[in-house]
C-alpha cells in the first residue's frame, strides 16, 4: 500500500488546509507535515487569484531558495510537480513516483495522476525537491 493512498479522495475547498477540504497546495502542506514532519508555508489569507501568484512567485524562486532545488533527472516520491494554470505556474501535485502524482483535481477530490501524457504533459514546468526531506526517502527504490 502506498503513503498516497491515505490522501485520494480528500475533498477539495478554495484555501483549505486541512482533511476537511484542501487546494492543490494545502494537499501539498498536509502530505509534507503528516508523512515528512515538514511546515511548509500556508498562504492562507490570500484569495485565489492572489494565492496562484504567491504560489507562482515561491515557484519561480526555488532555484535560488535554500529551501527547494531542481531536480534534475527522475522524479521520486515527495517531490512537487508545477504545473502552468493559465498565465501561473500554479499547480501543484506530489510524487507518488515518477510520472505519477497525487493532486487536487479541479473542484472535486484528491486523485492520483499520469502526468507525462494527456493535457499535464504540455503544463509540466518541473520537479522540486525540499531539502529537509529525510535521507531515506532520497534514497528509496524506484519502481
Amino acid at each position: 500500500m502506498s503513503w498516497s493512498n491515505a490522501y485520494i479522495g480528500l475533498p477539495w475547498a478554495d484555501l483549505g488546509r486541512g482533511r476537511d477540504g484542501a487546494d492543490c497546495w494545502g494537499l501539498a502542506c498536509i502530505i509534507y507535515q503528516e508523512e515528512l514532519g515538514i511546515g511548509l508555508p500556508d498562504y492562507l489569507g490570500y484569495s485565489s487569484a492572489e494565492e496562484r501568484g504567491e504560489i507562482a512567485a515561491l515557484i519561480a524562486g526555488a532555484e535560488t531558495s535554500p529551501l527547494w532545488l531542481p531536480v534534475n533527472g527522475p522524479a521520486i516520491a515527495f517531490d512537487i510537480a508545477v504545473f502552468r494554470r493559465g498565465r501561473f505556474a500554479s499547480h501543484v501535485g506530489i510524487v507518488v513516483r515518477h510520472g505519477l502524482m497525487i493532486h487536487m483535481e479541479g473542484d472535486d477530490c484528491a486523485k492520483i495522476a499520469d502526468y507525462t501524457h494527456g493535457s499535464w504533459k504540455p503544463r509540466f514546468k518541473g520537479h522540486y525537491r525540499h531539502v529537509e526531506r529525510p535521507v531515506q526517502i532520497v534514497t528509496e527504490v524506484r519502481r
